[in-house]
């Protein structure tokens, strides 16, 4: 905002909120067109171990300039904002700054938005009424590149404009296997999470999401999502 010379908002400075003290906080960019939301998430990210607040902005044009500046691991951003909007700001952040990953956040679960961040490189979204515990799971989860999607809003928002085909081999070469690992990315579990439920180990469920995503030319987990429902391999 005006007067606030890195773009927080708030008064604060770079260290908006602290992290657990162990090892390098994640450090994040917050981005909302309403203070009192902007001013909010900052107050409740800081109470998370682990996560420093290095700057907040009241759009899309601010957000990008604080990536610019500060170069942070994550952009939490909301979609809707006057000007640069979230999925504007997502693809220019993703363009420029591809080790710092975007997690979008919105109030309406059938906002179409949400395709379009996801497409411009959003590594997942949130609806606005998640609690400090899944917001931080969600930055965490983004950093390390995997993402967090809440599935069956996405299967809605894709189904509604692209039915999935019934029956018939799986797309692009895949093994049943690498099909069922699908299945379960697309119900947001992690490797770990998939690991356990396949049981075999965590390097072997890395090594099937390496290949399917070869196969799909995808990039990321909200891409493998997206694929899973569109092709009709998810419930």
């Amino acid at each position: 905002m005006a007067g606030d010379p890195d773009g927080s908002g708030s008064g604060h400075d770079d260290g908006v909120t602290g992290g657990d003290g162990t090892g390098r906080a994640l450090r994040v960019v917050l981005a909302d067109d309403q203070r009192i939301v902007r001013d909010g998430l900052a107050t409740l990210l800081g109470l998370l171990p682990g996560i420093t607040v290095v700057g907040a902005a009241a759009d899309g044009e601010e957000a990008v300039a604080l990536v610019d500046r500060h170069r942070p691991d994550v952009l939490l951003t909301d979609l809707r904002m006057p000007g640069c909007d979230g999925v504007e700001a997502t693809r220019r952040v993703r363009a420029a700054h591809p080790g710092t990953a975007v997690v979008v956040l919105t109030t309406y679960v059938d906002d179409d938005a949400i395709v379009a961040a996801l497409r411009a490189g959003a590594a997942g979204w949130l609806s606005k009424d998640a609690d400090a515990d899944a917001i931080g799971r969600a930055l965490h989860s983004a950093a390390d590149g995997q993402g967090t999607i809440d599935a069956g809003a996405l299967a809605r928002l894709v189904a509604a404009s692209q039915p999935a085909p019934a029956g018939g081999e799986p797309p692009d070469g895949l093994t049943p296997r690498e099909v069922e690992v699908l299945a379960l990315i697309a119900q947001g579990l992690s490797n770990r999470e998939i690991a356990r439920r396949l049981v075999v180990g965590e390097a072997t469920i890395k090594t099937h999401v390496n290949h399917l995503f070869a196969k799909a030319g995808l990039r990321d987990r909200a891409q493998a999502v997206n694929y899973a429902y569109r092709h009709g391999l998810a419930d």
